[in-house]
């Protein structure tokens, strides 16, 4: 049992696990099957057009990609491609829901180390369906004490999400790979955040850093560097540990 009153919230997809670089396994062999129609980049640009218009409806995750993938595909071979090519389609979604999940390096040492100092939550967006199941796959589910899959991660879902666990954002740290998602809205609330980029950033979530916050925005280049990171913090809190 945590014996401090400060929360640390973990985001999942490339914090925890590996999932962009499997996303962009996908596109590969997506302008691949798109070539004889169109150049890569066209292909690109016109399907993030789509994944955009789509996130209101369909949210994020793999089965919203798949279903712009799709719709992409109709509009850049104007109804020519075949009922085979789209069947190919659907084996690309159900291979990236297939795919192992694949922790990285150092986040289970990193998890066992303060889990028994501080109370861990997962807070990540997406597919629920499908993030149960990374988490599942993952083993890291007995490390957290809360674990919430929302459907955005905005200052307004932080807030809610707050109000129901009886979390203070200024005694709150939020550790992710997304400055977009994981770090400004925490930081906007009056919380802190510890940032590990991960080495592919989708396009939707880039956005420009924020300014340096000492003692409340920490830039890691390794989740092995985080131990250290909140201890900086908690020091800076009075936390009681």
């Amino acid at each position: 049992m945590a014996v401090s009153d400060l929360t640390i919230g973990f985001d999942a997809d490339d914090t925890l696990w590996h999932n962009e670089v499997i996303f962009e396994q996908t596109h590969e062999r997506y302008r691949a099957l798109l070539s004889r129609y169109h150049d890569a980049a066209t292909v690109d640009r016109t399907l993030f057009a789509t994944e955009m218009r789509n996130l209101e409806r369909y949210g994020y995750g793999i089965k919203g990609f798949t279903l712009s993938a799709i719709e992409t595909a109709i509009e850049l071979t104007g109804g020519q491609i075949s009922a085979g090519e789209i069947h190919q389609l659907i084996e690309l979604g159900q291979d990236m829901l297939a795919h192992p999940v694949d922790l990285l390096d150092g986040v289970l040492e990193t998890l066992v180390e303060l889990a028994p100092r501080y109370r861990l939550v997962l807070i990540t967006k997406g597919d629920l369906r499908d993030q149960e199941r990374k988490l599942t796959k993952s083993g890291l589910a007995s490390h957290f004490q809360h674990i919430e899959i929302v459907s955005e991660k905005n200052a307004e879902a932080y807030s809610r999400l707050f109000a129901r666990n009886g979390i203070k954002p200024e005694r709150f740290l939020m550790v992710g790979n997304s400055l977009k998602s994981d770090i400004v809205p925490v930081l906007q609330l009056g919380g802190a955040g510890a940032h590990i980029p991960y080495h592919i950033t989708w396009a939707a979530e880039r956005v420009e850093a924020p300014p340096d916050q000492p003692g409340r925005l920490f830039r890691l280049a390794h989740v092995r560097e985080l131990p250290v990171a909140v201890e900086s913090w908690a020091g800076g809190m009075g936390a009681r540990i």
